[in-house]
């Protein structure tokens, strides 16, 4: 497992220079397989893609070259961008999420709070463009994990009137 210092987790967080979408290198992992003339490595990385005003995406991506694994995975995350529903500067309310090991807790917090979270977490939400939250990660500390827990709690989150609509249809 390859530990990232600040100055690389400083030099990861980058501007595309082309759609006005930031990218960040999340999370890399280096795998290595022992074969007849040695050792043969891999690389995994998880990128996360957003906007800062609502748009927000992560792809996972896997190469036998370290640029090759974070160039794929950009191409991913830029696919499968999502909109998040945000009620101000916060999410609309309350959420808890399970996924495999990994538990989300988001909940709303008042302006001028600030992202309060986990940094797997927290990048997502600084990149969805929310600016004051509280979140809490319980269980697994598997980056992927975390990210597809983060990311299935904002998918489903919806605002009052989504949910008052929804009211009206039933009855």
């Amino acid at each position: 497992m390859a530990k990232q210092t600040e100055k690389d987790k400083e030099n990861s967080k980058r501007e595309s220079s082309n759609s006005g979408l930031m990218e960040k290198v999340l999370y890399i992992n280096r795998c290595s397989k022992t074969i007849k003339g040695g050792r043969k490595m891999s690389f995994s990385a998880l990128i996360l893609v957003g906007d800062g005003k609502g748009q927000v995406g992560y792809g996972f991506a896997k190469a036998n070259e370290l640029t090759d694994a974070i160039r794929k995975g950009g191409e991913i995350a830029r696919k499968n961008m999502h909109t998040i529903v945000m009620e101000g500067t916060t999410v609309p309310h309350d959420m808890i999420v399970k996924w495999d090991g990994a538990t989300i807790y988001i909940r709303p917090a008042p302006q001028g709070t600030g992202i309060i979270a986990g940094s797997k977490t927290r990048a997502i939400l600084e990149f969805a463009g929310v600016k004051d939250v509280m979140a809490k990660s319980y269980g697994s500390s598997n980056a992927i994990n975390q990210v597809r827990a983060t990311f299935k709690a904002l998918l489903s989150m919806k605002t009052r009137e989504q949910v008052m609509s929804q009211r009206k249809e039933i009855q």
